[in-house]
């Protein structure tokens, strides 16, 4: 795999308007540059350049429309109070992409190379990285088969891209408790499939379930385990923590659940704090039991996009399960502002988590 990359660029002739700081919400403003690299099996990777953000043209053949070889990645870019620009756990993020391209049969990306772009085309939209309170740039990698072939196989050709667009809090209604919905009839992963991958087919699996979901008034899915139905998993946008007599718990990586960057910050975070963690198998009945009798204090979802969402409420087979009085629990809370002043600078950077754009 080459370790680096020569990469071409081309300036926008016509920068877009700045969207309204305050009023961003989430993945709908898209930023001047992106970046773009081909694969195919003779050259490697190559044609590497940041260029001004626009369409692909692909051929209606394309494999990626009809075998959906297609993998992508989330990650954040901060405005700190120094005026520099903080990407956060950026080589985690490309690291997992690789890994998700291993199981989608798909080529490596050189990742220190990557960066090294990511950097280059995050320093050109630095004016797009916001820095009101709670707002980033939310930066989306992503891999698809181009090759033009109706055939079951491997593609033999592939584009890397990266794009990237201002957001506010990834929820409406900000840090403040969701409602979600326990689905025990749709399953998202089994053993043996696709589930630690970021992949797009997972995503367009759950879209019934979170259909239903909403019609519930529910924010998000949380998925069970495809065998028993009982176990539970991860939730649509973010695993999933308990707090139960004072232990966080969380279900273990087995393959059928995205290994989070966020949870393992979570888990690193816990284990400097001296906090009691368990990564364990645990069922809605135990979750139900806990919640009856008062040991359930807190749940909470951790991923890129909100960070930490505290949980007020699941519904469960038609039972209402609170959480905590429906109020965010205060190790939540702790989560989320120290991952936060972390993110923005604002604390020390213990673990190298931080990669500066000056």
């Amino acid at each position: 795999m080459i370790s680096n990359l020569e990469i071409t660029l081309r300036k926008t002739e016509q920068p877009k308007k700045k969207p309204d700081w305050n009023n961003l919400g989430f993945g709908k403003q898209f930023t001047d540059y992106m970046f773009a690299m081909q694969w195919n099996s003779k050259k490697g990777w190559h044609d590497a350049e940041i260029r001004p953000y626009g369409s692909l043209t692909l051929d209606p053949a394309a494999m990626v429309f009809h075998y959906a070889q297609e993998i992508f990645e989330g990650l954040k870019a901060y405005c700190a109070q120094d005026g520099s620009i903080i990407l956060f756990r950026p080589v985690d993020n490309l690291n997992r992409l690789n890994r998700s391209a291993l199981r989608m049969c798909m080529p490596e990306i050189p990742a220190q190379a990557v960066l090294e772009a990511l950097k280059q085309m995050i320093d050109l939209d630095r004016d797009w990285v916001p820095n009101t309170p709670g707002a980033s740039l939310y930066i989306r990698p992503t891999m698809i088969a181009t090759e033009a072939a109706v055939g079951l196989h491997p593609s033999n050709e592939y584009i890397f891209f990266i794009i990237c667009c201002p957001v506010g809090a990834y929820y409406a209604e900000g840090f403040k408790p969701t409602k979600i919905y326990v689905e025990d009839q749709y399953v998202r992963a089994t053993a043996g499939g696709v589930g630690e991958a970021k992949t797009g087919g997972n995503y367009a699996a759950s879209l019934k379930a979170f259909s239903e979901a909403t019609k519930k008034g529910c924010t998000q899915v949380l998925w069970l385990d495809a065998l028993e139905h009982k176990y539970v998993e991860e939730v649509g946008t973010s695993n999933i923590f308990f707090v139960i007599n004072d232990e966080i718990v969380t279900p273990p990586l087995g393959g059928t659940i995205l290994p989070g960057i966020t949870r393992d910050t979570v888990l690193t975070l816990a284990a400097d704090w001296g906090l009691k963690v368990s990564e364990r198998r645990i069922s809605m009945d135990d979750i139900m039991a806990a919640a009856r009798d008062g040991r359930l204090t807190e749940a909470f979802g951790s991923g890129t996009a909100a960070v930490i969402s505290p949980v007020g409420e699941f519904v469960y087979q038609d039972k209402n399960i609170l959480i905590g009085n429906g109020q965010t629990g205060t190790v939540a809370q702790r989560f989320f502002d120290t991952i936060q002043q972390v993110q923005r600078g604002l604390l020390p950077d213990q673990h190298d988590w931080l990669v500066r754009i000056n």
